[in-house]
């Protein structure tokens, strides 16, 4: 008697599957940060993490950017070039490597940053007001040490 295929396939449970859940909250803290952040200063989620980022780090290059922030290079060129134009970021030359640009931001990207911050730390405080500080600490450090770790997975 020939064996009988099975119709049962596996599924994931996705209220569990940590990948699924983290990509489901990610997408949708972009989705309406982009939405309020373009309605009200004229900029997307992405030209406010490369601003978030260069307010930490002045002077890096679009690699560098891509690797912290885990955004697709043509993405982030791209971007750059309409964060250039519009005044809130400078491009110089590495002077150690010509192949490759720093980028800073202009006073004028410095205010638009400090305009947006605000907005964007009321927004984690009201996410974060369901966790205890306990809860918050711990969750921080949680996502710490698998934003570490996922470089491991292939």
């Amino acid at each position: 008697m020939p064996e009988e295929k099975s119709t049962h396939h596996l599924r994931l449970d996705l209220e569990r599957y940590v990948p699924g859940l983290i990509t489901f909250l990610a997408n949708k803290l972009s989705a309406s940060a982009s939405n309020l952040y373009r309605k009200e200063f004229g900029v997307g989620i992405v030209e406010w993490r490369i601003m978030a980022l260069l307010a930490v780090e002045q002077n890096i290059t679009a690699n560098y950017i891509c690797s912290v922030i885990g955004l697709d290079k043509a993405l982030v060129s791209r971007t750059v070039k309409q964060m250039k134009s519009s005044g809130f970021i400078t491009l110089e030359k590495s002077s150690t490597d010509s192949r490759y640009s720093l980028i800073a931001l202009t006073k004028e990207g410095i205010k638009l940053h400090n305009d947006i911050i605000k907005v964007a730390l009321a927004r984690e405080k009201r996410l974060l007001e369901v966790l205890s500080d306990d809860e918050s600490d711990m969750l921080i450090n949680l996502l710490q040490k698998l934003n570490k770790q996922v470089g491991a997975l292939k």
